[in-house]
């Protein structure tokens, strides 16, 4: 028999995603108001400060407004705002989460290509050091997840083209996003950590190696892999 593994969480993140769901099974219509904080505390047995985390982090996600003296109300969801978060993005079409990870081969994986060409030396330590840190993590994903994210960072700055730098720093809101959101789905399933790396590593080898194509076959493969495995879990 298999079994989730439990992940820790803060309970104004439960109360997050309890809005969350309203909003997803249309309990909670674009325009509709929010009842009070202090209402919101009693029905959710938490308290008031706990509200109002939650609801920042609404806010933040942009699915909540709160109007001074009228007080929070449901927003209309606009995919088209790209900056918005892909934990926000699980609420748009599925067509449209997919999209995301089109956006991410489109960048990285000539990115990866172009990094292999024309890295300098010490521009290997960062991708290998984040490399370390996911193999060591001892199943602390939020220090894996934060080494992902400095991998594929690291491998964009050894290109050392500003333009394509500022262009993946333009998006690394988005792309932070989805590495997050992606391993957090993933841990769940036996083995993920473990392959995850072993894709980061035939990257780090192909660029480390100045091989173009297979650094671009690499990150291909990745990105592609990890989507498929993701979707496997959402659709």
């Amino acid at each position: 028999m298999e079994y989730k593994r439990i992940r820790a969480r803060k309970i104004y993140e439960e109360v997050a995603d309890s809005i969350i769901e309203l909003i997803k099974n249309g309990d909670l219509k674009p325009g509709d108001k929010l009842d009070s904080v202090g209402k919101l505390a009693k029905s959710f047995a938490v308290g008031s400060s706990t509200i109002r985390e939650a609801l920042s982090g609404l806010r933040t996600l942009g699915l909540i407004e709160m109007r001074q003296g009228e007080g929070t109300f449901v927003n209309t969801f606009d995919p088209s705002k790209f900056q918005l978060p892909v934990t926000s993005a699980f609420l748009m079409k599925l067509e449209d989460v997919k999209e995301l990870y089109e956006v991410r081969k489109i960048l990285e994986i000539g990115t990866a290509a172009h990094a292999a060409r024309v890295y300098q030396n010490g521009d290997l330590i960062p991708i290998e050091k984040a490399l370390i840190v996911m193999e060591n993590a001892s199943g602390n994903e939020d220090l894996a997840t934060s080494a992902d994210i400095d991998f594929h960072i690291a491998i964009a700055n050894a290109t050392h083209n500003k333009l394509l730098i500022n262009l993946m720093s333009s998006v690394s809101a988005l792309i932070t996003e989805t590495i997050q959101e992606t391993r957090r789905v993933l841990l769940y399933s036996d083995n993920q950590p473990d392959i995850l790396l072993k894709e980061h590593q035939r990257i780090f080898h192909a660029i480390k190696n100045r091989n173009e194509d297979e650094a671009r076959q690499a990150m291909f493969d990745h990105l592609e892999n990890v989507q498929k495995r993701l979707f496997k879990y959402i659709e």
